[in-house]
């Protein structure tokens, strides 16, 4: 019975010191892209999710660029660009009430609008 309570305890030991802890947490990270619906290039694309940014570089018309990774992300993100010579952007964006999409790939459809930048649209891909 001894010897029985002793293996237990070693296997138990083992178990907890071979467990890693994932880097992964409830708000993320998500890994975000862009689908260009503007009908035009968009060139110098940056997004900024919060205090995070990442350039996504030119995205040709009805193209979506590859999945970039942000350590959270929500429903609106400022975006800006350059469009025919012009700068556009979604303008300010406050995170503060938002909830966050937590460890998925998610793509923000780009429309323009009265010469703004616009998230038409939010589409979860798939888990991470």
């Amino acid at each position: 019975m001894k010897k029985l309570y002793v293996i237990t305890l070693l296997l138990l030991l083992i178990c907890c010191l071979s467990c890693k802890k994932t880097p992964f947490s409830p708000e993320g990270p998500t890994d975000v892209r862009i689908r260009n619906l503007t009908g035009s290039v968009l060139t110098e694309t940056l997004v900024r999710i919060k205090e995070e940014e990442i350039p996504f570089g030119t995205i040709d018309i009805n193209n979506t660029t590859g999945y970039h990774r942000f350590r959270t992300a929500f429903s609106k993100a400022y975006i800006s660009a350059r469009m025919n010579g012009d700068t556009i952007s979604t303008g300010p964006v406050d995170f503060t009430y938002m909830n966050y999409f937590g460890q998925v790939k998610m793509t923000y459809d780009v429309n323009l609008e009265n010469n703004r930048l616009t998230i038409k649209n939010v589409t979860l891909d798939s888990p991470l």
